[in-house]
């Protein structure tokens, strides 16, 4: 199997609700040596290109449209002319970033790159319409803001449910094998198998 995974961090700031953060961000790309699909390109497109280098992208898939992992969908979109899919449930997201301009299509069903499938899992909570990307040949799911190395991605803001994370992440994410590795929007990567005995602790804390 030639597919892979390859990281690009990125760095900007996260708004939303009036208020400004400084974020590193994970950029992903599943592909091989000819093809790649890029994972929320977020804040700098110039390191993403230069991580694409001269490979075709087929898709940019973005997990969900908080500003942080969208900064750089336009730059990228203009520079690779490839199709930017987005749940559209997000959309009120997307327009905060993107007021004159729509994605290509929805985000759902599955996407193929090098010989591998992404499936696509509605895992909503972080924002109504993120979802996380399932490849099984790799045994990696990407998960944007909603699973993290330590619990669930945050829900105290605007367009967010605590409630509906967890069963996102029981119903979705800890149903798949415990060696799959999850690649994180922000931050290390964890696996299934290290979160999955954790759900009581996070339903506890609320958070």
């Amino acid at each position: 199997m030639t597919a892979r995974v390859e990281r690009v961090v990125t760095s900007g700031v996260f708004s939303l609700d009036g208020e400004d953060f400084d974020v590193d961000n994970n950029v992903w790309l599943v592909g091989d040596d000819d093809d790649v699909i890029v994972i929320d390109p977020a804040h700098d497109v110039g390191p993403i290109l230069d991580a694409i280098d001269d490979r075709r992208v087929r898709a940019i898939a973005c997990t969900h449209a908080h500003n942080d992992h969208i900064g750089a969908v336009g730059d990228l979109r203009e520079a690779t002319r490839a199709p930017v899919l987005l749940h559209p449930a997000d959309r009120m997201l997307w327009d905060v970033v993107y007021p004159d301009v729509d994605p290509d299509a929805a985000l759902a069903g599955q996407l193929f790159v090098a010989g591998i499938q992404l499936r696509v899992l509605p895992t909503p909570g972080h924002s109504p319409g993120s979802v996380s990307l399932h490849s099984p040949e790799l045994a990696v799911v990407f998960t944007g803001d909603t699973l993290f190395a330590g619990g669930p991605g945050a829900t105290g803001r605007s367009y967010s449910d605590f409630g509906t994370i967890i069963a996102s992440i029981r119903d979705e994410l800890l149903t798949l094998p415990p060696e799959t590795v999850v690649h994180t929007g922000h931050g290390d990567d964890t696996t299934i198998g290290a979160e999955a005995p954790h759900l009581a602790e996070w339903l506890a804390r609320g958070h």
